[in-house]
């Protein structure tokens, strides 16, 4: 382009948008403006990241609880040996146990709901032949409200038993929610069950699926997990374009503003 053409845009340009009209742009509440916006836009754009990392995480997941649902179940003392915790990969696992049920020592799990009902979950311990003991629970039993242990909690099979079911890890609640109070938990935990019971608790606890002799009364067992990828997705595209949605706005009212000062100004009336 010639030094001549150059010249003619240039003039151009500044007749369609005279630079006079975009200096507010360099005034600190524009400046301010601009700033906001743009973290605004990164803070979306890494939360839209994050949730993308959580859909990520939850299909791997999903891929070791389908590996583990689809084997049969082994027994417990060969997945954890003494003082072995449950981890992501051991989690899920079914696992078959033979013990007595400790009836004195069973805890309900409050504020449970299945479909919108109210009631409870029965965590019992199973006592092992070396003499420790693993968390089951049992199942979730209906009730007129789910914050009161519930009277009628129906009795475990008693004697030997052989109970199958999956691996949990223990919950990350605080002490408050793991510790019994009144034979109440608000969350399963091996570790905040162990100063109540006069025996070792392995680590987590045990989802039953099925016990041999069976309860005279069953409870209802809990639904298999479910393995979709969650709404992570679409929380992710949600934040992108509220992220692209700033970055629209900022240029929008700054056109806007532009369009303002381009107004011709009236002549004062004579």
């Amino acid at each position: 382009m010639t030094p001549a053409a150059e010249r003619g845009v240039r003039e151009n340009y500044r007749h369609l948008v005279p630079q006079s009209q975009l200096s507010f742009l360099l005034s600190r509440r524009w400046i301010g403006f601009a700033l906001f916006v743009v973290v605004l836009a990164g803070i979306c754009l890494r939360l839209g990241f994050w949730q993308i990392d959580r859909m990520e995480k939850r299909l791997d997941e999903n891929k070791v609880i389908s590996r583990h649902l689809s084997v049969d179940p082994v027994p417990l003392e060969t997945v954890l040996g003494p003082g072995e915790k449950i981890d992501g990969q051991s989690e899920w696992t079914r696992v078959r146990a033979t013990g007595t049920y400790d009836a004195d020592h069973e805890v309900t799990v409050t504020f449970t709901t299945r479909d919108g009902q109210p009631g409870v979950d029965v965590v019992t311990p199973l006592v092992l032949p070396d003499g420790s003991a693993i968390l089951v629970d049992r199942g979730w039993l209906a009730t007129q409200n789910n914050t009161e242990r519930p009277e009628n909690v129906p009795a475990p099979p008693p004697g030997n038993v052989i109970v199958t079911g999956w691996l949990r890890q223990n919950s990350g609640a605080d002490d408050h929610a793991v510790e019994p109070r009144d034979g109440q938990v608000r969350a399963v935990s091996s570790v905040g069950m162990a100063s109540s019971v006069p025996y070792d608790l392995v680590s987590g606890y045990l989802n039953l699926r099925s016990q041999e002799p069976a309860a005279a009364t069953p409870l209802q067992l809990e639904p298999r997990p479910e393995l979709g990828q969650g709404p992570h997705f679409f929380y992710a595209l949600q934040w992108w374009f509220f992220g692209g949605l700033a970055l629209f706005g900022w240029f929008w009212f700054a056109w806007t503003e532009v369009k303002e000062r381009r107004r011709p100004t009236p002549e004062p009336a004579a």
